[in-house]
This record gives structure tokens, C-alpha cells and sequence, in this order.
């Protein structure tokens, strides 16, 4: 039964009747996405945090 239910929800996309979700034509590209930039913006912010803690936990091990 979990088997048939399974097969149903992912065969349900290929059976909708509404069309594809693209074209299969690229748009020419002006410039970075707004997610691009989000996504470099939070990797910075991610890489600042990583080394500010490790900056930080060689300091306390250097004060012992």
C-alpha cells in the first residue's frame, strides 16, 4: 500500500495537465540574480563567523 502511494505522488507531476515548468530556452543573463548576491553575502557572513571563533579559541588557549 505505502508502495502504491509512493509510486502515485511521483508519477503525479508527469501526469498534471499544466505545462512544463520551463521552456528548455535560457534567458540571456544581464547581471547576478538577487539570489546570487543573497548567496555570496551569507557565505562571507558564514566564513567571517568561522574564523572570529577560531581567532578566539586560539586566544583562550594561549592565555591557559
Amino acid at each position: 500500500m505505502r508502495a502504491l502511494l509512493l509510486l502515485a505522488l511521483l508519477a503525479a507531476p508527469a501526469l498534471a495537465d499544466d505545462p512544463a515548468a520551463h521552456s528548455g530556452v535560457a534567458k540571456v543573463r544581464t547581471g547576478p540574480a538577487a539570489s546570487d548576491i543573497a548567496l555570496f553575502v551569507m557565505a562571507a557572513i558564514g566564513v567571517w563567523l568561522a574564523r572570529r571563533a577560531m581567532i578566539r579559541r586560539a586566544q583562550k588557549r594561549r592565555e591557559d
